[in-house]
């Protein structure tokens, strides 16, 4: 499937149609480039390969697959069709990648050939790729909550039960793999040898519902970015003692790490980009509130040029509740599920989905 991007000529004039948040401080950071892609499926995580100059934005639903585009230009380069998955990353090292559809999918990282697929347990949703040792691990939020492939021929390593639903996880690169999990206000920390969790940090006093996770590899510090307080848990991956928190918007979905800018960012689905800069190990500060389009939840960083990306698209009205006893519609959470979930969702509308570049 190709798609014809289409440039958006006035990004004021989206932003506002799109209902965009206003910016709460202002700054250097904005939005450079809108790029309506448009297509069918829903979407999740979007991954830029700042060595290959690709950026993997993943489909899902029965039209699933992932879109493959130009980091510098946003022009499609390339289409791995049949796979409805959350996302997907790539190794630079073996020049394979790998995507959380299930099964999962292996491909050619440059000709986007698939590979093979793999059989895993659980339910693949969020990923990380450590160039470490060359292994990508599959998060899912009903166990095994990780299984771990070798990156060179794709076979199953091992499994981790972590104790709850994991969002996101960092890599220091150097052995340690820290992953948030979301329903027990805990980071749980790994070691990327022996596949093992070898301890938590709770950060519970502070909140929960962390669905963000980046990572200052040098200072050893984690940003933990959470949905019940609305902030971001700062604290040392070290010894997992909080140094502070900060307020960020509603519905953070993704967090990362720039150490070229020493800022951490994270994106939610209120319309909002909080950027907070480490002045140093022990001193954090809200340096910017950027306006979005609505629901741009996820981000990812190109390295090469210190630009975010994100991706989102159009929604109609929320629906009505159903009446009380009345089994919920498709697409809507159960009983029980996390505030953040609850309730009817606003429906996509056709056609809309767009590739967002924020920078100076």
């Amino acid at each position: 499937m190709v798609y014809k991007p289409v440039m958006i000529a006035s990004l004021a004039a989206l932003l506002l149609s799109a209902g965009v948040a206003p910016a709460q401080d202002s700054g250097p950071y904005k939005v450079l480039k809108i790029q309506l892609v448009g297509g069918d499926g829903g979407f999740d995580y979007v991954t830029a390969d700042s060595d290959g100059r690709n950026l993997y934005v993943a489909r899902s639903g029965p039209a699933g697959h992932i879109g493959v585009f130009n980091l510098d230009t946003l022009a499609q380069v390339g289409d791995i069709p049949g796979t409805s998955a959350h996302g997907g990353a790539v190794d630079t090292g073996t020049g394979h990648g790998f995507a959380t559809s299930k099964p999962v999918t292996m491909f050619d990282a440059k000709t986007f050939a698939i590979l093979k697929k793999i059989d895993v347990e659980g339910n693949p949703d969020g990923y990380l790729n450590d160039a470490y040792n060359h292994r990508f691990y599959v998060l899912s939020h009903s166990e095994p909550n990780i299984t771990i492939l070798d990156d060179k021929d794709g076979s199953v390593l091992g499994t981790i039960d972590i104790g709850g639903a994991p969002e996101q996880a960092a890599t220091d690169g150097r052995g340690k793999i820290y992953v948030d999990i979301e329903d027990k206000a805990a980071i749980a920390v790994i070691d990327a040898n022996t596949m093992k969790m070898n301890g938590k940090f709770d950060v519970s006093s502070k909140g929960g519902g962390c669905a963000g996770l980046a990572l200052d590899a040098k200072n050893n510090i984690l940003f933990a970015t959470c949905r019940d307080n609305k902030n971001m848990i700062v604290l040392s991956a070290t010894d997992g003692h909080i140094i502070t928190d900060l307020p960020i918007g509603n519905g953070s979905d993704g967090a990362t790490f720039n150490p070229a800018t020493m800022e951490a960012f994270s994106s939610q689905g209120d319309g909002t980009l909080t950027v907070v800069k480490e002045n140093s190990p022990t001193s954090f500060s809200v340096e910017q509130t950027v306006a979005t389009p609505a629901r741009a939840k996820v981000l990812t960083l190109d390295t090469k040029t210190d630009r975010i990306l994100t991706i989102t698209a159009e929604y109609g009205p929320v629906p009505a509740a159903p009446p009380a006893g009345a089994t919920p519609a498709a697409g809507v959470p159960p009983p029980g599920a996390p505030a953040w979930m609850r309730g009817p969702r606003a429906p996509m509308i056709p056609g809309s989905f767009q590739i967002l570049v924020i920078g100076k």
